[in-house]
């Protein structure tokens, strides 16, 4: 039904954007402009944070939690101004659409905060989806791609979703054709881990023991066929992190629940990215499902997940 004539008429595009997991993270030396180049493998994994924009008369941006978030956020500090990545990306997005309104986002958190899963950047991609949505912009998945990079490296593959390899510092993606399920458990943490922090201790111990690091140029090819196959024993044998060691070394208690999680069936464990979330790997949905169970009676935070999953998608939009 249209609005009155001269009358605002509020609409609300509700978006959902998946977090990853990093099935390989190889890492180079500190450049010169503070970045380290990477090889990675992304896997976005069905574990969703979900923006809902609606437009307001009222100029400019505004940002609050929805009280349907899954994640405990006592003590989590999140900003809601212009230092959270949705904030920065509805501004992109309101720079570059001829018919921009106010916009109240609503984000709903379900992935870690500073988990190494992306949770922030999946924000910011369906940050970039809902108004371009909401204000006609047009702007192609390409065009939105590139607007995503330059809001950080985790972004594009957000909005791109399934698996992809990112090299330079992450953000140049190349889709990769492995559809076939993994199965995960993810075990997070009541805290984070600032991701700066977690490279700067990866230099450290790099350097105390006297490791040149290489500059990354490729991942390993057998990572991709154990994905494109679904084959979780030879995906076992190739998982790899650079960052994993100085996670522990930060958040010694990461060691444990990798421990926990294989000796209670996963078929292998990963820090997934800067950390502090644990990826579990395991050879079936049920066998996720009871892991998952398990680990619970130690009292840790665990989630059964799958993927590859697609990239942010609109769920609804709605005039109000």
């Amino acid at each position: 039904m249209n609005a009155p004539l001269g009358r605002f008429a509020a609409r609300t595009v509700r978006v959902k954007a998946p977090g990853k997991v990093n099935v390989s993270l190889d890492v180079g030396p500190l450049r010169p402009d503070g970045y380290h180049s990477v090889a990675s493998v992304y896997l976005a994994v069905s574990l969703y944070e979900e923006v809902a924009a609606t437009s307001t008369e009222t100029p400019g941006i505004t940002v609050s939690l929805s009280p349907a978030s899954t994640l405990d956020l006592d003590g989590v500090d999140i900003p809601l101004d212009e230092r959270n990545l949705a904030y920065k990306a509805a501004a992109i997005m309101a720079d570059v659409s001829e018919h921009a309104t106010g916009v109240h986002l609503e984000i709903t958190k379900r992935v870690p905060v500073a988990g190494g899963m992306g949770g922030g950047s999946a924000d910011a991609a369906a940050t970039l989806l809902a108004c371009d949505a909401l204000w006609n912009s047009g702007l192609s998945r390409d065009e939105l791609a590139q607007l995503a990079a330059e809001l950080g490296a985790d972004v594009p593959f957000s909005l791109l979703g399934g698996t992809a390899v990112g090299l330079g510092i992450g953000d140049e993606l190349s889709p990769a054709l492995a559809k076939a399920q993994t199965d995960w458990v993810l075990v997070t943490a009541d805290y984070g881990l600032p991701t700066p922090k977690v490279y700067d201790t990866l230099d450290r111990l790099r350097d105390a023991e006297g490791i040149d690091a290489e500059e990354p140029t490729a991942v390993d090819p057998k990572i991709l066929t154990a994905l494109r196959s679904g084959d979780a024993d030879a995906l076992s044998r190739v998982l790899l992190n650079d960052l994993q060691r100085a996670s522990i070394e930060l958040a010694p208690a990461l060691r444990d629940t990798l421990g926990i999680g294989e000796s209670h069936g996963a078929i292998a464990g990963i820090v997934s990215g800067s950390g502090p979330t644990v990826a579990l790997l395991t050879h079936s949905p049920a066998a996720a499902e009871s892991l998952a169970e398990d680990l619970q009676h130690y009292g840790l935070t665990a989630i059964a997940v799958h993927g590859p999953v697609h990239g942010a998608r609109i769920i609804s939009d709605t005039l109000l």
